[in-house]
């Protein structure tokens, strides 16, 4: 097969994928793959915003010690310091790229979230992903560099081994990926000397997330597949508040409401969060106020809480909120008056793909960064709004790391082994994807959700085994499509997630565990799932 070869392959459109592209463009080709279109992505969806200290009356050290208290004790503490004294460079580079922040007067707009000790959330009112992509797509479709590959799939990695072996080495290399355009079903294979890894993370294993409906796990899901360290999948971050509406099933409410005053209220007008967390009470950890719903859900029998804002004056409500308050306007909610219906949904994977300080994976020639890698910073709990700041500042150490360093290109060859098709459709089998996608989330979300037990994990350890038996043999025996490929990655993120799960038999940050309450000294590690030492998959 004769590849469609660049100098660099990034998979993912999001600001990790993005901002890797523009830094490494003005040495070298690009070829950015996007299995959707550029606002089908994680990063648009971001309300919040991105830290960064630059209060005279925060510090580096309030930043560090609010990530490190957030993240249960295994947060990374050098990538921690790295990230957050990145971060006022990294606003300023942001701007530059043409991202027009908030401001009051001369000085920037600072937003307090959960889990804060300052004002330190750098917006654009409440649409700050929106905005940061409106930049970076601007920029990215206009680079003479770039090439797009929008509708475009990436199914598995290309792994060149050394003769004989049969997991990785020092001497194997990822040399690009085989990528299915979802357009004409067809696949090709993409080489480069460095494929950068930015797909985002797997929200869509459940039934209710904030994800969009790219977030099946993809990037996580080829790595593990070529043999490289997959860490913490256990830890899922619930937001507390996505809006509960039959008419809208994926609208964040971001936690900034809180940060402004908001109150988490039950149908009877009853402000709970008092109970869970007496000190910082709605603006405890995203943890926290979670699984405080689900507990207040379970004891009332109601379908939702409510977020409260209605004591606030209703000009700061619009002046500081104007997207969700015309969103909800829209949905017969004036949030000036009404309470507004909220429950706790998949948002944030703190897992995956294992990458050191400079977005290196343990594969020459891979590298990655965003949501669907595993820097250490967050921990068992990922601190509100460090993300965006993560993804920002791991593109600029990877492209600064390559600018100078090429022991980590992969050598490519000018031929790749064809891709080998299964034609053999049939309408009957293939028509049962969505109920098996179905059953993956629903039992993801009954047994390994905000509140987990051990049966509940025996339990969908045993049904994920099965089902995978399904679905692997649906995908080698049928026609290649969009459809399946993603249901197949979707049950291999459920198997690593609750894998994961048993493994630490504690509770820690975001994985909650009954019969396991406590958390273990002796735990305080990462989790860490390789196919060559568990052999999850033929």
């Amino acid at each position: 097969m004769k590849p469609k070869s660049s100098d660099y392959l990034v998979i993912g459109g999001g600001i990790a994928g993005l901002s890797f592209a523009l830094k490494v463009a003005d040495r070298g080709s690009v070829h950015l793959i996007m299995k959707d279109d550029f606002p089908v992505c994680s990063t648009q969806y971001a309300q919040g915003g991105i830290n960064a200290v630059l209060s005279e009356v925060d510090s580096f050290d309030s930043h560090f010690n609010d990530t490190v208290s957030c993240g249960y004790g295994l947060c990374h503490q050098d990538v921690v310091d790295l990230v957050i004294k990145a971060g006022p460079d990294m606003i300023r580079d942001l701007a530059d790229s043409g991202v027009e922040f908030t401001k009051n007067g001369d000085h920037y707009s600072l937003h307090r979230e959960g889990g804060h000790q300052h004002n330190r959330v750098v917006h654009a009112k409440d649409a700050t992903g929106a905005e940061i992509m409106r930049a970076l797509t601007n920029r990215v479709v206009n680079h003479p560099k770039i090439q797009i590959y929008k509708d475009h799939l990436a199914i598995d990695l290309i792994v060149i081994h050394e003769p004989g072996a049969k997991t990785l080495t020092k001497e194997a290399c990822i040399v690009g990926a085989y990528v299915l355009d979802a357009t004409k079903n067809e696949v090709t294979a993409f080489t480069a000397p460095i494929t950068y890894l930015a797909t985002g993370g797997a929200g869509k294993v459940y039934p209710y997330t904030s994800n969009p409906r790219t977030a099946t796990g993809d990037g996580i899901v080829m790595a593990y597949r070529a043999g490289i360290e997959v860490v913490n999948m256990e830890f899922i971050q619930f937001h507390p508040t996505l809006l509960f509406h039959h008419l809208e099933r994926k609208f964040l409410i971001s936690e900034a409401l809180r940060g402004q005053g908001g109150i988490l209220r039950t149908s009877d007008g009853n402000a709970f969060m008092e109970q869970y967390h007496p000190e910082l009470k709605d603006l405890a950890p995203r943890d926290v106020v979670a699984r405080a719903i689900d507990a207040e859900l379970k004891r009332t029998g109601g379908d939702c809480v409510f977020l409260d804002m209605t004591h606030l004056a209703s000009e700061e409500i619009k002046s500081h909120f104007p997207t969700i308050y015309e969103k909800l306007l829209t949905l017969d909610l004036d949030m000036t008056i009404d309470p507004i219906p909220v429950v706790p949904a998949a948002h944030y994977l703190c897992g995956g793909v294992k990458v050191d300080m400079w977005g290196r994976t343990s594969c020459r020639g891979l590298m990655a960064g965003g949501e669907c890698s595993f820097t250490g910073l967050h921990g068992a709990n990922r601190l509100a709004s460090n993300s965006l700041l993560e993804a920002a500042v791991y593109a600029r150490q990877s492209s600064q790391f390559l600018e100078n360093e090429f022991s980590h290109h992969a050598q490519v060859p000018d031929s790749i082994a064809d891709w080998v098709y299964h034609n053999y459709s049939d309408d009957h089998e293939e028509s049962l994807v969505n109920p098996l996608w179905n059953e993956v989330k629903w039992f993801m979300w009954n047994y390994v959700g905000i509140v987990r037990s051990d049966k509940r994990l025996q339990r969908a350890l045993r049904r994920i085994r099965s089902l995978r038996t399904e679905i692997e043999d649906s995908y080698w025996n049928f026609n290649i499509s969009k459809d399946l490929v993603e249901l197949r990655n979707i049950s291999v993120i459920a198997e690593l997630v609750i894998r994961s799960a048993v493994n630490r038999r504690e509770s820690r940050g975001l994985n909650y565990n009954i019969d396991h309450p406590e958390t273990d000294p002796a735990q305080c590690h990462d989790s860490v799932m390789i196919r060559s030492k568990h052999g999850l998959f033929r």
